[in-house]
């Protein structure tokens, strides 16, 4: 793998990486995304991804997403192609996933590191879907949640990954949901 065109401060942290997840789908297909394995951070396994995206429609081409809890960027770096933006407040998750970004050649990605609800709050931009995958029994869930709305599309979408789930609302219809794992996979989208 080519890291001549990584920071130096890139190629000090990436042989530092422990965790790996391969890339599913898109132009990057059997890609490895590189990344510090941390306290709470559980990529979307293959088979989540997957289900999401056959949920989907596998092409998002035009689509704007928004990762909002990237992590390792799993979900963010297979819908990358159609300009997702990502998301995160790990330093150290930020440092992998510029890496990853460069290393994929992944132009349209944008790695923003802040809290989600400040992100949120601050804000103006749409999307047509956000990826919504906070630690487990994170508080930011519930803090980002009313949110979300004044940030998607009309039609737009938001895939939920939590332990628990999250309920419908006035604001959100549920449109598919599996479990994988520990983890309850959830589609949503806005009524």
């Amino acid at each position: 793998m080519d890291n001549s065109h990584l920071t130096e401060k890139q190629k000090r942290i990436l042989p530092q990486m422990k965790g790996e997840v391969r890339i599913i789908g898109g132009q990057w297909r059997g890609r490895r995304l590189a990344f510090h394995d941390r306290p709470g951070l559980r990529p979307t396994p293959a088979r989540g991804r997957e289900t999401l995206f056959n949920w989907l429609g596998q092409s998002l081409v035009g689509w704007h997403c928004l990762d909002l809890f990237a992590g390792s960027g799993a979900l963010g770096f297979e819908a990358a192609s159609r300009g997702a933006a990502q998301v995160e407040q790990d330093r150290l998750a930020c440092v992998a996933l510029r890496a990853n970004a460069q290393r994929l050649g992944a132009e349209g990605v944008t790695v923003r590191q802040v809290q989600a609800h400040e992100w949120l709050e601050t804000s103006g931009t749409t999307y047509d879907l956000i990826f919504l995958d906070p630690p487990f029994d994170s508080e930011e869930m519930s803090r980002v949640w009313s949110a979300l709305s004044t940030h998607l599309r009309p039609g737009g979408w938001i895939y939920c990954e939590s332990s628990r789930g999250m309920s419908e609302s006035d604001l959100w219809r549920e449109v598919r949901c599996t479990k994988v794992g520990q983890a309850r996979l959830q589609l949503f989208q806005r009524r």
